[in-house]
């Protein structure tokens, strides 16, 4: 570790703009403090912690492939350790009277102001084991006490020469177009590079529906579904004239056709 007049820190979340938000924060709150790499997942995260030694590391709890409370155990008596999340219902008693702290996304100036000020303290000592602390998180995780997956709530995309935030409420469906992916909301259409396949893993299964391989269409925004002179089932979307196809292996997302 770096000494207490040069802290350093490591972010870890899969969404980038998150991982920026929370750097421009930490800054506005601590100046001295040392944002030394950034990690995408916990594989990431374990990764950088051992070869740059930070002193903290700022742990999304959900990430794909290992997410943070698996990082945490694994980092556990070697790095100060804060989790992040979007859902209100992690942070519980443990994490306020535990060995480590937690922001909520997005987050607020004077909760990080408030976490760097506890972390201050922290690095007076040596990194907690957190055993109890991530025994119990995992319990209530396995258990179904809390949402186990936090599922993508917007989309960076790109809009000719610019990049726009959209949430997924405003979307209509993805459809894959050549090399990318086409966002379609009511009012325009944007490109990312994410395929559908990596796409739908991220997306409420509650809020949106794969009705073809290369289609994504949110539940909300289905008008009607009907059959063309081929029988294939064809969904209209509100907001939209175009009709996308729907093929036989999701035809049973549509059981009263």
């Amino acid at each position: 570790m770096r000494s207490l007049a040069t802290p350093s820190a490591v972010i870890a979340d899969d969404e980038r703009l998150m991982r920026e938000q929370i750097i421009d924060r930490l800054k506005e709150a601590w100046p001295e403090l040392l944002i030394v790499g950034e990690a995408a997942n916990g594989r990431e995260a374990i990764a950088l912690v051992q070869s740059l030694e930070p002193d903290i590391v700022f742990l999304d709890i959900n990430m794909p492939g290992m997410d943070g409370i698996q990082a945490a155990r694994a980092l556990a008596g070697r790095v100060h350790v804060v989790f992040v999340t979007a859902h209100d219902q992690y942070a519980i008693s443990a994490f306020e009277h535990g060995a480590v702290d937690y922001l909520l996304k997005p987050a607020e100036p004077e909760r990080v102001a408030l976490t760097c000020e506890r972390l201050r303290a922290r690095l007076k000592q040596e990194p907690d084991p957190m055993n109890d602390l991530l025994a119990q998180l995992s319990q209530r995780l396995g258990a179904g006490g809390l949402k186990p997956r936090e599922y993508m709530r917007w989309v960076q995309a790109s809009v000719g020469a610019n990049i726009r935030m959209i949430p997924t409420s405003d979307i209509l469906f993805f459809r894959a177009e050549d090399k990318y992916t086409r966002v379609q909301t009511q009012d325009f259409e944007a490109l990312i590079r994410k395929p559908i396949k990596e796409l739908i893993d991220e997306l409420d299964p509650d809020e949106f529906w794969q009705i073809h391989r290369g289609t994504v269409v949110r539940v909300d925004a289905v008008e009607q579904v009907s059959r063309n002179l081929s029988g294939r089932q064809i969904v209209h979307v509100k907001g939209s004239q175009e009709k996308l196809e729907v093929s036989r292996t999701f035809n049973h997302l549509f059981k009263q056709m």
